[in-house]
């Protein structure tokens, strides 16, 4: 069974040198994959994912944000290309949790 979310947040770049842009997920949306991921995640509390975005779709994990208690989407900079999108847009997003 394969969990599905669409939402819509602000593409951020992560501060330093990596240059790492990430999506979070809303609360409620985050909640969800939380209990539905109840001791299936992976390494450092990920959840692996295919994502779409402007109909571009990829393979990628959900980590985990101590700090805000949701969890973080990173989009790889070829699909903000394709997609083009860039920091501070207002992106929607297609999320299927794999392996729920």
């Amino acid at each position: 069974m394969t969990s599905s979310y669409s939402f819509k947040a602000e593409l951020w770049l992560y501060p330093g040198e990596a240059g790492w842009h990430f999506l979070t997920l809303p609360p409620d949306v985050a909640d969800d994959v939380r209990a539905q991921n109840a001791g299936r995640s992976k390494a450092f509390g990920s959840v692996q994912v295919s994502a779409e975005i402007a109909g571009h779709t990829w393979q990628t994990s959900l980590f985990p944000d101590t700090k805000t208690g949701t969890y973080l989407l990173p989009v790889k900079k070829a699909i903000r290309a394709k997609a083009r999108i860039s920091e501070g847009d207002a992106v929607e997003v297609r999320l299927s949790v794999q392996g729920t």
